[in-house]
């Protein structure tokens, strides 16, 4: 038998020759990989910079530890959002944590024929949910906690969501918003806040055709302010900018400015019983862990002396 045949017959031979392969076709993979790349990256570098997106005000965190700000907010949880949003996964009787008994419960919270022990749910279904509003309402039980990101809270989330409302003709319900542009949800809190006037002022990157065709387009910075008056019609100009950034902002108007004031205040107790309910055991969770290291604190010092009461007569 030759050198050759003896090798194309030796199974790990075999194996080596196709891990041999297999490398050469990753290598040929990447090099196209590093030439598409190469091709595209001055295409990427110069792609129009978006407008950003509406910055999210601070919700009062202090509202977390106030129980009156707790009860306050679950009564008008209990009065605007949990006719169509439910929280599945909160029960009536686990609001004894807030203080809140069985009698004031039944009384002042439950509309229904819900009993303490049942969760917190609604007569909707998701189907009657879809076609009314294109979309079924998310359940609240956890809603601060989901839209925690690295960027922004939770909390400043929806605490500026719902005091982001206008009206605008364009949309289904006759409402929009400007922390989630073409929402589904209307203005629950319409009839108390009063009519506003909202200014949304945009400023964004521009591709406007060049007098002359065969030339690129030209890439401008653009101003557009739009003005939703309290009927929800609105009024748009545009300019040109020399210079500036990208970015958003939008202002208020109320006719009522101290109904506005007082919605606000509303909704951050929302959040704030928002906030408690996608935790309720956070309080107690941060008391044990505030004990557990300082156990562990006093477990090391006493291990440290230990070692050395252990140590010190050896050499």
């Amino acid at each position: 038998m030759g050198i050759s045949a003896f090798f194309a017959m030796n199974p790990a031979h075999a194996a080596l020759r196709a891990f041999s392969a297999t490398v050469g076709r990753l290598r040929a993979t990447a090099a196209a990989c590093a030439t598409v790349l190469a091709v595209l990256a001055p295409a990427l570098l110069v792609l129009p910079a978006q407008a950003e997106e509406a910055a999210l005000d601070h919700w009062p965190s202090e509202r977390a530890q106030d129980p009156a700000a707790l009860q306050r907010g679950v009564r008008i949880f209990a009065s605007y959002c949990l006719n169509c949003h439910g929280a599945r996964q909160m029960r009536w009787n686990r609001l004894h944590d807030i203080g809140i008994d069985d009698v004031q419960i039944k009384q002042l919270l439950i509309f229904g024929d819900q009993k303490v022990g049942d969760v917190m749910s609604v007569a909707m279904n998701a189907h009657d949910a879809k076609v009314w509003f294109g979309k079924a309402p998310p359940d609240l039980s956890v809603i601060i906690r989901a839209r925690n990101t690295e960027e922004h809270r939770g909390t400043d989330y929806v605490y500026t969501l719902l005091r982001s409302f206008y009206r605008d003709r364009s949309t289904l319900t006759g409402w929009n918003n400007a922390v989630y542009p073409h929402i589904a949800m209307p203005n629950i809190l319409w009839q108390r806040m009063g009519p506003r006037v909202a200014t949304i002022t945009r400023v964004e990157w521009e591709d406007r055709p060049a007098a002359d065709p065969k030339q690129p387009p030209v890439h401008e910075l653009a101003q557009t302010v739009s003005v939703y008056d309290t009927d929800g019609y609105v009024q748009t100009t545009k300019t040109v900018l020399e210079s500036g950034s990208p970015g958003m902002q939008i202002t208020f108007a109320p006719v009522d400015p101290k109904a506005a004031a007082a919605v606000d205040d509303d909704v951050a107790d929302l959040v704030a019983y928002l906030n408690w309910m996608s935790e309720p055991g956070a309080a107690s969770r941060y008391r044990i862990g505030i004990w557990v290291m300082g156990f562990l604190v006093i477990f090391l010092l006493v291990v440290r002396w230990l070692n050395k009461v252990y140590w010190r007569d050896i050499t």
